[in-house]
């Protein structure tokens, strides 16, 4: 079964949206953000506000595709509300289901985990392996941070930096 990674691109000041959401600072950095990571990835596990929010591909060809277009497949959608009627995407209601669904449709692959709320609550479950970060050159000044976690702190592990590009594993 492949591994369950929380992915994100962040200011430098820690924020992965703006104000309100806002995913438009990203547009000028999202060849950067998305690169080779879809390539391993065989679903995404997202949150609701992610799936339903900003698009940072907003007014190009890319826009409502995940990595703009440079990547499809199953999509998993973690949601409370009443889902609507999207194809393609499968939306679940608790944590557990969306994880379990996520990774049998990924088989081998990579789940990708998009969203703060929901990579949150898989950390906090003990659920993540792995995190990787994009930091960004652009300092947001507010919004929504990479993790608002009160708490014990979880120790990680440097697997690799390319660039501002930085891999971690997720220790118990």
């Amino acid at each position: 079964m492949g591994k369950l990674l929380y992915s994100a691109a962040m200011s430098l000041d820690g924020f992965i949206a703006g104000p309100g959401g806002d995913m438009g600072w990203l547009a000028p950095y999202t060849g950067e953000a998305a690169d080779d990571l879809a390539a391993e990835v065989g679903a995404l596990l997202v949150g609701r506000r992610t799936f339903s929010g900003d698009d940072p591909y907003r007014g190009t060809e890319g826009e409502g595709k995940a990595f703009g277009g440079g990547w499809e497949g199953p999509q998993v959608v973690l949601t409370r509300g009443d889902p609507p009627a999207v194809p393609g995407v499968t939306f679940c209601s608790s944590l557990e289901e969306s994880v379990a669904t996520a990774r049998a449709a990924a088989g081998e692959k990579t789940v990708n985990v998009l969203g703060a709320s929901v990579g949150r609550a898989c950390l906090e479950a003990g659920l993540l392996d792995e995190v990787v970060v994009v930091v960004m050159p652009v300092l947001l000044g507010g919004g929504l941070r990479l993790f608002e976690r009160p708490g014990p702190p979880v120790r990680l592990e440097l697997l690799a930096q390319r660039g501002t590009r930085l891999r971690y594993r997720v220790l118990a």
